[in-house]
């Protein structure tokens, strides 16, 4: 019998006071009762919907009829057909917005909690052992991936399994992109990341750390003197952008992605273990409005800061971070200042950040992008004692492989120009994810990943 339920089996998790003290994951899972109670809860549509809002495809109701059957083995594998990293999705991936927003179940009630029965066959399926991993036959076809991030963990992945000889070239010393130094430890266990990676490296991926394609080696090296016959960028977005107001050099003020990478990927939240000490004062403002920063300020609150603000220049319905992380910095202290916008930085004479100085807003009519644009109150400014401030307002691409790249065409923002397929304007080279985008999602970049290994598979073959 389905259930009827208009409600999702809520997700068990750390109370809010214990968990903003603490670096452990926040949400702890479905347990067997709970995901056969919400698998019942799908209608099994004759035409899913849901599958529609899917940028990688996965056989969702398929997966959900092997989870009732009790086949979670089965269902790990459904979904593995077409998702390369499951555990990552079901625990970053905004369901909300994508396939769970086209579940008829959402008419009259929360659609099912397809994010969370992902993340339940997936841990299991990590619980279980199972290491076993069907070997390609290989087709004497190499390919390069540069970047270790979701795009290109998932492009390699599909190429892998098609018998490429595959190698990741990665800038820093650890494999896995954004979601080992963006994407903090509270929401995304790195040891979940590390099984992902651990699994492509058995099917055969190598992975290079410590190079710079565009320093170490340049892309035309990679055809000429590697011998690739195709290489992916998939390098993100990973250049902070900044705000461009007085004071921004104020010792105390960090890019978000500073902050984060020294937290995340350097342990800094395990100082003095790990010696990468993260300065954190009592008062902290982080400036935007995404789940990055979210991300930096519940990361804020559990390094001990006492007050940590959120400052950003529109209302709560415009911001841009996935519910459940508001939801979660809200219970955990975390201060929202909405509609507010800094002018300047201030500092003391030895240059150490002792505040902000912030003017209210309005909004207005609505932007080019159909937002309604922020303006100025005139006289409304005010001084807010802060020690740290984090800048978390977008992200470009590093420019350094379109400076070392002849023929590479970029878009004003910096951004690699790609066909549908992911093919740029230098033969032989695809891109996708943030890197062509701009900052957005671990699942569209994945999407993109997949979408280039299908079309490179093409050309070669």
């Amino acid at each position: 019998m389905p259930n009827m339920s208009l409600k999702k089996n809520p997700m068990p998790e750390q109370a809010a006071d214990v968990r903003n003290k603490n670096f452990f994951e926040v949400t702890c899972g479905y347990t067997e009762e709970m995901a056969l109670d919400e698998a019942q809860r799908c209608l099994n549509c004759k035409n899913p919907a849901c599958m529609e809002g899917c940028p990688v495809a996965v056989k969702i109701p398929d997966f959900i009829r092997l989870i009732l059957d009790r086949d979670f083995e089965g269902a790990y594998k459904k979904i593995t057909e077409t998702n390369s990293l499951p555990a990552v999705c079901g625990r970053v991936c905004p369901q909300e917005r994508q396939c769970e927003s086209r579940c008829v179940r959402g008419i009259k009630g929360e659609s099912v909690a397809i994010g969370r029965l992902e993340r339940f066959v997936a841990d299991r399926h990590l619980q279980s052992g199972d290491t076993a991993i069907d070997i390609p036959k290989p087709n004497g076809k190499k390919v390069a991936v540069i970047g270790s991030g979701p795009s290109g963990l998932t492009a390699a992945g599909d190429l892998a399994k098609l018998g490429y000889d595959v190698t990741i070239y990665e800038a820093f010393h650890t494999a896995g992109g954004v979601l080992m130094y963006g994407i903090p430890e509270f929401r995304l266990p790195k040891d979940i990341v590390q099984k992902e990676i651990d699994k492509l490296v058995k099917m055969g991926v190598k992975i290079e750390t410590n190079v710079i394609i565009g320093k170490t080696i340049l892309v035309d090296e990679l055809f000429d003197e590697f011998g690739y016959d195709a290489v992916y960028i998939g390098t993100g977005a990973g250049l902070p952008s900044f705000m461009g107001i007085e004071g921004e050099a104020l010792n105390g003020v960090y890019s978000a992605n500073e902050f984060l990478t020294r937290i995340n990927l350097m342990k800094g939240y395990k100082f003095p273990e790990y010696d990468t000490p993260v300065y954190v004062g009592k008062n902290v403002a982080v400036f935007g409005g995404g789940n990055v920063a979210m991300d930096a300020a519940r990361s804020a609150k559990r390094l001990g800061a006492e007050n940590v603000y959120i400052i950003y220049r529109r209302g709560k319905e415009e911001l841009p971070a996935r519910f459940e992380e508001v939801m979660h910095a809200e219970e955990e202290g975390i201060i929202f200042m909405l509609l507010k916008n800094p002018t300047r930085f201030i500092g003391d004479e030895k240059g150490k950040l002792t505040g902000v100085e912030l003017i209210s807003m309005k909004l207005d009519e609505p932007d080019e992008g159909g937002r309604r644009k922020p303006v100025p109150i005139e006289g409304s400014n005010e001084i807010v004692d802060i020690d740290t401030a984090i800048v978390s307002i977008g992200q470009t691409p590093n420019p350094l492989i379109k400076k070392t790249t002849d023929g590479l065409e970029t878009n004003k923002r910096g951004c690699i120009v790609t066909d549908e397929s992911g093919a740029t304007s230098k033969p032989l080279v695809y891109a996708g994810g943030d890197v062509v985008t701009g900052a957005a999602t671990v699942i569209l970049a994945m999407g993109a990943g997949k979408t280039a290994a299908k079309a490179i598979d093409e050309k070669l073959r």
